[in-house]
């Protein structure tokens, strides 16, 4: 998978990216993840890319047109979905992330400062998604928690596949959709604190249907 981001703050992400599953889903090329600064499709010589939205009000809006010249510059083959965060937007689920990391190509646009032109949602985006319904102060970090859910789900990213089957928020038979089962390690006890008593038992049977009874939302 190729993951092409738009933003005025490439800094951000390197921490978030060079680590853990993400980092090594890049050394072992299951994805490619490339930060891009939106100014250098910006014209004139300070590279403005925001400007004040017409009818008035507070803020500033990012601009059309260097959104539209690096979408275009990036998505040549016209393949890629692309992806605008919006506190606005559809918001993002474990569902909506198992169907985007079957994409083979993933551009996100960050928002930043009052929002967007519009136009970018009518005829760039094709999808606007929101991490919740609350307001950040960029679009940057809602693109961070998106990219890790994604790449987590490309088969072969984690090292046993069970690892994903039964996390939290995925889809059982029923469709019911499950959070993880509580889980413990050792010590058995703790601060008079006790592990259930089920976990220690070796039936596999009940174990299995206390896990599921304790997954169920």
């Amino acid at each position: 998978m190729k993951i092409d981001i738009l933003t005025l703050f490439p800094e951000m992400f390197s921490a978030v990216f060079e680590y853990s599953i993400i980092g090594r889903a890049q050394k072992e090329n299951y994805v490619s993840i490339n930060i891009h600064q939106l100014r250098n499709w910006a014209d004139g010589k300070h590279q403005k890319v925001d400007d004040r939205p017409f009818g008035g009000g507070v803020g500033m809006l990012l601009k059309i047109e260097p959104i539209h010249k690096a979408i275009k510059s990036l998505n040549r083959n016209q393949n890629a979905r692309v992806i605008l965060t919006d506190a606005g937007g559809e918001i993002f689920t474990q569902k909506k992330a198992q169907k985007l990391c079957k994409e083979k190509h993933l551009i996100f646009i960050c928002g930043r400062y009052e929002g967007v032109d519009h136009r970018v949602h009518e005829h760039i985006a094709d999808e606007i998604l929101s991490v919740g319904e609350f307001v950040l102060t960029g679009g940057e970090i809602p693109t961070m928690i998106m990219v890790d859910t994604i790449v987590r789900l490309i088969p072969g990213v984690l090292r046993k596949e069970e690892a994903v089957l039964y996390e939290s928020f995925s889809e059982s038979k029923d469709q019911t959709i499950l959070t993880e089962y509580p889980q413990y390690t050792r010590p058995e006890i703790y601060n008079n604190w006790r592990v259930p008593e089920v976990l220690l038992s070796g039936d596999h049977k009940k174990i299995a249907e206390w896990k599921a009874r304790n997954s169920k939302r």
